[in-house]
């Protein structure tokens, strides 16, 4: 790195050091962290077992515990003045600032919390809040059932890390949520002598700056990411607090640290913990600009052409459990053949092979409608491929594939084919969160991920039980042998549950799915509403009302997560919720998210699963050896339940799991290898 040459009569000149804005100093400190990196070899096999033991250790006993002395203290706040709470907040902030803290501190100010929050806003917290609260406060991942009050759990510990003073991000799984948070418990955090914002995608850097300077900030997993990128490139050469502050000295302003937004990453409580640390984990996010190059455009527009003309089985082969497609001798002759006259990029033998492989890609194993879908946003907008997030079913328009395949998709869809994008930075989300020096989470479904979190995070999950028993019924799976025979049972059991006057929410993987059953519906004269990717700007007003008496809302596995559903008067004596699965989804924890809806704080429900072993599951994931059975039971045409067809499913979910997690691993094995091999590379110009 060029060093800069500093005359001594320009030092001379300054009465004193400029102020480094505290958001350099925190966001070039957080360089200075050791990144752990995953064991190899029999260290590995050693952290594995390791991570077995450490649910054995009785933490929901303790949490509990320290819970039922926080909720014995309420008394001594109860006939306190409003005037006398303000000074006890004062006297506790003051205590946490110096660090010195303890236990019984935590205690206490949890308590005090949970005094102030009745005082605002009319909720005292439950014991199993407060646990799931000192959980998270002491770093702990909390898993919660859905509708136990998680938004709320999250205000105690994040009121003690603002008083800390360094910021504490809570993090959200949309802007909505975000922006909703924030504004609902702002009256909470101000009354604790904290201020509360948000920061969403649509601010302007001074607003997203102020954001970051409150006590405590809700904003989303993108959102923090991405500034911290944007940071990191408005520092450019300065790799350390010296570099930054004889750069400060030297130059004054101008020189990137007044254009920084955040003040570091201190803390950080993840809302649905499980989507952003575990199903984005292995997705990076990058900080690109454009780079034209109409030669390649043109490549992606023929190799289109090209992947038209193959025949599936003789020209290549589709591996479906690994995502990959394969060249035969008789298909790289046909594309050496039909390229002769393209030239340019298809010269190279590789490079033409990687061209037609992607095309053919983008066609067999990208869905329109399933992962990604041709949208457009204004009437003057050209259409565009908007990407779906497959666990969720949100659509994700500020997000593009890497490699070429996005251009891939645009071309087999015959739409104007963008230029593919410069890289300007990147990181995972992985890399991202491990940087915080202190991470909690929440979350309603954790202990799939249990092993996970420990391995890659460090973080010790800790599984709180529900305020009230919970008394939803699950119904066993059921098991057709076709596709048509699973919509038929499907649509028969919505009539039969809607004559009931029960609300139903059946849950599918893909839009393509939620539009099929739509129409099936529709020519049976059903109300219904549908909410997937393509009609997701109401989902929360949607969710919040599928639990009125006689509604039927389809959706994707979106199913508005973060929004409680409710029950309509006189709904609970019908037997509450009917949740239908139409497919077993690839992670259970997605399948037990979308059960999660039905029998909130005690209300009664019921959960069942409709599958076929032609669902995608068992197409990717079922045992090779499995595909025989398969075939043959598929010459039944009806219901094939059994303890047998049961099992594949679980089988192909577990294997499902198991390729994922060594997706996320090899993420961050490549940080690993880019940080031993290009740390010492200069800038690239």
């Amino acid at each position: 790195m060029t060093q800069a040459s500093i005359h001594p009569s320009s030092l001379m000149q300054q009465q004193t050091t400029p102020e480094i804005p505290s958001s350099l100093w925190r966001m070039l400190s957080v360089r200075g962290i050791k990144k752990r990196k995953l064991p190899q070899g029999v260290d590995a096999v050693w952290d594995r077992a390791m991570s077995a033991f450490v649910p054995l250790v009785p933490r929901q006993r303790i949490y509990l515990r320290r819970a039922a002395r926080v909720l014995a203290m309420e008394p001594q706040f109860l006939n306190m003045s409003d005037a006398v709470l303000r000074h006890e907040c004062d006297d506790m902030h003051a205590i946490f600032r110096r660090g010195r803290h303890k236990k019984t501190h935590v205690e206490r100010a949890f308590a005090l919390v949970r005094e102030i929050t009745w005082r605002q806003k009319g909720m005292k917290h439950y014991l199993v809040q407060v646990a799931a609260g000192l959980a998270m406060e002491a770093g702990c991942i909390a898993e919660m059932a859905t509708g136990e009050g998680k938004t709320l759990s999250a205000v105690m510990p994040a009121v003690i890390a603002g008083w800390q003073g360094r910021g504490c991000h809570v993090i959200t799984v949309n802007d909505y949520l975000a922006h909703r948070d924030a504004e609902e418990l702002r009256c909470i955090y101000q009354a604790c002598g904290l201020t509360c914002a948000s920061v969403t995608g649509e601010m302007q850097p001074f607003e997203r700056r102020e954001g970051y300077n409150a006590g405590v900030t809700y904003t989303t997993n993108k959102d923090v990411a991405a500034d911290f990128l944007r940071d990191r490139l408005s520092l450019g050469k300065l790799h350390g607090l010296p570099a930054a502050l004889l750069s400060k000295i030297a130059y004054g302003m101008g020189q990137g640290t007044d254009r920084l937004v955040m003040r570091g990453l201190e803390t950080a409580i993840i809302d649905e913990v499980d989507s952003v640390l575990i199903d984005e984990a292995a997705t990076p996010l990058i900080i690109s600009g454009d780079s034209p190059n109409a030669q390649q455009t043109d490549a992606f527009i023929q190799a289109a052409a090209i992947a038209k003309a193959m025949i599936p089985g003789t020209d290549y082969r589709v591996d479906q459990r690994y995502r990959e497609v394969h060249l035969s001798k008789i298909g790289s002759n046909k594309a050496n053949e039909m390229s002769l006259d393209f030239g340019g990029l298809w010269a190279g033998t590789r490079r033409r092979e990687e061209l037609v492989i992607q095309a053919i890609t983008a066609r067999e194993l990208f869905i329109k409608d399933g992962h990604y879908v041709v949208h457009r946003g204004k009437e003057d907008e050209e259409e565009k491929i908007v990407i779906v997030d497959e666990s969720t079913g949100r659509l994700m328009p500020d997000r593009t594939w890497r490699d070429g395949l996005h251009q891939a998709v645009e071309a087999k869809e015959g739409l104007k084919v963008n230029p593919p994008k410069a890289t300007y930075a990147r990181i995972s989300f992985q890399r991202f969160f491990r940087m915080y020096r202190k991470l909690a989470g929440m979350t309603g479904t954790a202990a799939e991920g249990a092993g996970e979190f420990y391995q890659i995070y460090r973080r010790p999950t800790v599984l709180i039980p529900t305020n009230k028993p919970r008394i939803r019924k699950h119904a066993k799976d059921r098991v057709f042998a076709t596709k048509e025979a699973k919509w038929n049972a499907i649509v028969a059991e919505i009539a039969k549950q809607h004559e009931a006057g029960r609300p139903i929410l059946i849950g599918t993987r893909s839009v393509d799915a939620s539009e099929l059953l739509s129409k099936r519906l529709t020519e049976l004269k059903l109300e219904h509403q549908v909410l997937n990717a393509v009609r997701h700007a109401e989902e929360a007003q949607i969710v919040a009302q599928a639990g009125q008496r006689s509604k039927i809302t389809v959706a994707t596995n979106m199913a508005g997560r973060g929004t409680d559903i409710k029950l309509g008067k006189g709904v609970a004596d019908i037997g509450g919720l009917c949740v239908i699965a139409a497919d077993r989804n690839d992670s259970l924890r997605v399948d037990r998210q979308l059960f999660g809806r039905a029998g909130r704080q005690g209300d009664p429900g019921s959960a069942a699963v409709f599958c076929s072993l032609e669902d995608e599951l068992l197409k990717r994931y079922a045992p090779r050896w499995v595909h025989a059975l398969i075939r043959k039971m598929r010459g039944k045409t009806g219901e094939v339940s059994s303890a047998m067809t049961r099992r594949l499913f679980t089988v192909s979910q577990k294997r499902a799991l198991r390729m994922a997690l060594r997706q996320r691993k090899g993420v961050l094995k490549s940080d690993d290898w880019l940080d031993e091999f290009l740390g010492f590379a200069g800038r690239e110009d």
